[in-house]
C-alpha cells in the first residue's frame, strides 16, 4: 500500500506543491508547499533513494514538450536557454549582415536611385518592426511562443534565400525585369514577416525557462535579459565583417552567408525541444479587452462595491478566462469604471441562481479588468521610450557631424560610421561580461543592497534616460566647440573639415551605448515582469514599435526643423549642405532637452507606478 501512494505522489503534478496548499499522506504527515515530502511515519518512510528520485515541479504554469507539468530537474533553466540565445545570434547576424549595406546593394546592383534606395531601406526597416505586433498576438493567442519562433525562423530563413537567389543567379535566369525587381522585395518582406515572430517571442520564451515562483531561478532572468541583449550586439558586431564579403566576394555570397546562419540558427534552436519549458496561450487578449470595455459600458448605471471581495471571480488559483494563468489581485486606484465589468447587476444575479455561465460580454472576472488596468499603467511608461529611442535615431547626423572634423588618426583616415563601433563594443562589454561582477557590486554600495545589488526595471530605465540625456548634451557641446573654431578659422563659407579630432565624439556614442545597456534591457524586463501572464509577447512587440516611432518622430522633427528655422530668403537653417553654416550644435540642445523632460516625466509615472499582484 505504501508503494502505491508513493508513486501516486512522484508522478503527481505540482499542485499542492506550488499554490500554498497543504495535502496529508496517508499516514497524517504534512507534505509542506515546494518541497521534498517529509513523511515521518515509519511503515511508509521514504528510502534516500526515493528522495533523490522526487523530482519537484514548476509552479508557474509551464509544461514540457508533452503537456504535463514541467520537472524542474530536466527542463528549463540556463541548459534551455544557449539554445535560444544562440538562435538569437544567428538571427541578429543575418538581419545586420543584409541591413546594414543593403543600401549598396540596392544602389550598385539594383540601380536604384539614392532617394529612392534610402526609402525602400527606411520602409523595409519599419515593417520589421512593425511586424512583431502580428508575431506577438499570434503566439500569445493561439500558437505559443516556441511553435511562433519555429514558424517565424522558416519564413525568415525563405526570405534569406529568396533574397540571395536573387543576388546570385539573377543574370543566369530567364526573369524579365519586373521579375528581377519583384525577386529581391520578395525575399526582404519574408524576412521583415519572419522577424515579426522572433522578435518579441525569443526574449520571452527565453525568459519562461525560469520559474516566477522560485526565488533562486527568478534571479537567474537578469542574467538572461543581459546575456539576450548580448546576443543581439554580438550578431550586430560580428555582422561587419559581412560588410568586406559583399564588397569583395559579392552580393551571392554576402547574402549567402547570413542565409547559413539563420539554418543554423533553426537548427540550433530545434535541438533543445525537450528541455523547453512551454507556456500555454492563453486566448485572445484583444477580445478579453473589448469584453471588460463592453461590460462596462452596459452597467454604466451599476454601483461598485466598496468590498472588493464582492466583484465577480471563479475559484481556484488559475484564471478562467485566461489559459494556465495565475489570478491577478485587485487593485484600487485608475479608473473604478472598469470595475463594473466584474460588478453583479439583477441579471448577473439571475443567471447565477439558474446556475448558467454569464457572457463574458456581460459580466468580467476581476483578473480580466486588471489585465486593462495593468496595460494602462504600463503605457506611459512604455511611452518613454519614444523619445528615448530617438538618440540613437540621430546617428546619421553624429556621422554627418563628423564629416567635417579631422579625420586623420595616425595618418589613418577614420571613417565617421566606424565611431558607431565604440556603442557597439561599450554595449558588449558592459552587459554580461562586468555587470553581474562590476556593474552591480558598485550598485549595490550605492543602494544599499537593493534588490540583490542591482536595480529594478524601471530604476534600470531611468539610468538609462539619464545617460541618453548626456549623449546629446556631449553632441552639443562638441558641435559648439568645432563651430567656435569655424568663426575663428574663417570657414562658416567653406565646406571643409575644422582642425578638431573625431575622437572627440567617442563619448557621445560611448554615452548612447550606457542607455541601451540599462534601458533596453529594461524595458525588455519590465515588458515581460510587468505585463499580464497572457499578453507577454505582446507587451515586448509594443517595446519594439517604440523604435520605429522613435525614428519616424526623428524624421517628421528634422522635416519641421528644416522649415521652421528657415529664416528670410537665401538664409541656412540649422541643417544645411554646409554643416559649418548651420547650428546643429542648437537641434542636439534641443533634443538634449527633450530627453531630460521625458527623463522627468519617466521619473514622476515610475514613482506612482502600482506593479502588478498575481496570486501566490
Amino acid at each position: 500500500m505504501a508503494d502505491g501512494w508513493e508513486e501516486e505522489l512522484w508522478r503527481r503534478p505540482c499542485k499542492s506543491q506550488c499554490v500554498g496548499g497543504e495535502e496529508m499522506a496517508p499516514t497524517g504527515a504534512t507534505l509542506s508547499a515546494c518541497s521534498t515530502p517529509q513523511v515521518v511515519a515509519s511503515s511508509t518512510a521514504l528510502t534516500a533513494s526515493r528522495l533523490q528520485e522526487y523530482e519537484p515541479y514548476t509552479c508557474d504554469g509551464s509544461v514540457d514538450i508533452n503537456g504535463d507539468p514541467a520537472s524542474k530537474k530536466h527542463t528549463g533553466k540556463w541548459r534551455a536557454c544557449y539554445s535560444i540565445l544562440g538562435g538569437e545570434f544567428c538571427v541578429s547576424l543575418a538581419y545586420y549582415g543584409v541591413g546594414t549595406n543593403l543600401v549598396s546593394y540596392l544602389t550598385k546592383a539594383r540601380k536604384q536611385s539614392n532617394v529612392a534606395a534610402a526609402s525602400n531601406v527606411a520602409s523595409w526597416q519599419g515593417t520589421c518592426y512593425l511586424t512583431p505586433l502580428l508575431g506577438a498576438f499570434l503566439a500569445d493567442s493561439y500558437w505559443g511562443r516556441q511553435r511562433t519562433i519555429v514558424i517565424s525562423l522558416a519564413i525568415f530563413t525563405m526570405g534569406m534565400l529568396v533574397l540571395t537567389l536573387a543576388a546570385a543567379s539573377i543574370h543566369a535566369l530567364d526573369i524579365s525585369p519586373q521579375g528581377q525587381d519583384a525577386l529581391p522585395s520578395l525575399g526582404l518582406f519574408l524576412a521583415a514577416l519572419g522577424l515579426g515572430g522572433v522578435w518579441p517571442c525569443v526574449p520571452t520564451f527565453g525568459a519562461d525557462q525560469f520559474d516566477d515562483t522560485d526565488g533562486a531561478e527568478k534571479a537567474q532572468k537578469e542574467r538572461y535579459y543581459n546575456w539576450y541583449y548580448f546576443a543581439v550586439n554580438g550578431g550586430s558586431l560580428a555582422s561587419t565583417l559581412l560588410v568586406y564579403v559583399q564588397d569583395s566576394w559579392g552580393w551571392g555570397w554576402g547574402f549567402g552567408i547570413p542565409a547559413l546562419f539563420s539554418v543554423v540558427g533553426i537548427a540550433g534552436f530545434l535541438a533543445s525541444t525537450k528541455l523547453y519549458r512551454y507556456q500555454k496561450p492563453g486566448g485572445s487578449a484583444l477580445t478579453r479587452v473589448c469584453q471588460v470595455v463592453v461590460a462596462a459600458v452596459r452597467k454604466a448605471h451599476v454601483d461598485v462595491p466598496s468590498d472588493s471581495s464582492l466583484l465577480y471571480e471563479v475559484p481556484g488559483k488559475e484564471a478562467a478566462a485566461v489559459v494556465g494563468s495565475r489570478k491577478l489581485v485587485h487593485t484600487q486606484g485608475l479608473s473604478r469604471f472598469f470595475d463594473r465589468a466584474a460588478t453583479f447587476s439583477s441579471v448577473d444575479e439571475a443567471s447565477s441562481a439558474a446556475a448558467a455561465m454569464p457572457s463574458p460580454w456581460k459580466l468580467c472576472t476581476v483578473t480580466q479588468v486588471e489585465e486593462l488596468k495593468v496595460l494602462a499603467r504600463m503605457l506611459p511608461v512604455l511611452l518613454a521610450g519614444v523619445v528615448f529611442n530617438m538618440a540613437e535615431a540621430f546617428f546619421p547626423l553624429f556621422v554627418e557631424q563628423g564629416e567635417v572634423m579631422d579625420k586623420n588618426i595616425r595618418g589613418f583616415s577614420v571613417p565617421p560610421a566606424s565611431l558607431t563601433t565604440f556603442n557597439c563594443l561599450c554595449i558588449l562589454i558592459l552587459l554580461a561580461p562586468c555587470y553581474s561582477r562590476v556593474v552591480k557590486p558598485v550598485l549595490s554600495m550605492a543602494t544599499g543592497g537593493l534588490k540583490g545589488g542591482g536595480l529594478s526595471e524601471l530604476q534600470r530605465v531611468g539610468v538609462g534616460l539619464a545617460f541618453a540625456t548626456l549623449s546629446l548634451a556631449s553632441a552639443a557641446l562638441v558641435e559648439t566647440t568645432r563651430l567656435r573654431i569655424v568663426d575663428e578659422r574663417g570657414l562658416a563659407h567653406r565646406d571643409a573639415a575644422v582642425p578638431m579630432s573625431i575622437l572627440w565624439q567617442a563619448p557621445q556614442y560611448v554615452f548612447v551605448g550606457v542607455a541601451k545597456v540599462f534601458a533596453a534591457v529594461g524595458f525588455t524586463e519590465f515588458a515581460y515582469e510587468q505585463s499580464p501572464h497572457a499578453m507577454r509577447s505582446s507587451c515586448q512587440a509594443c517595446s519594439l514599435v517604440m523604435v520605429t516611432l522613435g525614428n519616424y518622430l526623428v524624421s517628421v522633427m528634422l522635416k519641421l526643423m528644416d522649415s521652421a528655422t528657415l529664416v528670410g530668403r537665401g538664409r541656412h537653417g540649422w541643417i544645411p549642405d554646409n554643416l559649418n553654416e548651420g547650428r546643429l550644435d542648437r537641434l542636439f540642445w534641443l533634443m538634449a532637452g527633450l530627453q531630460l523632460l521625458n527623463l522627468l516625466a519617466f521619473a514622476c509615472c515610475a514613482t506612482r507606478y502600482k506593479r502588478k499582484q498575481a496570486t501566490t
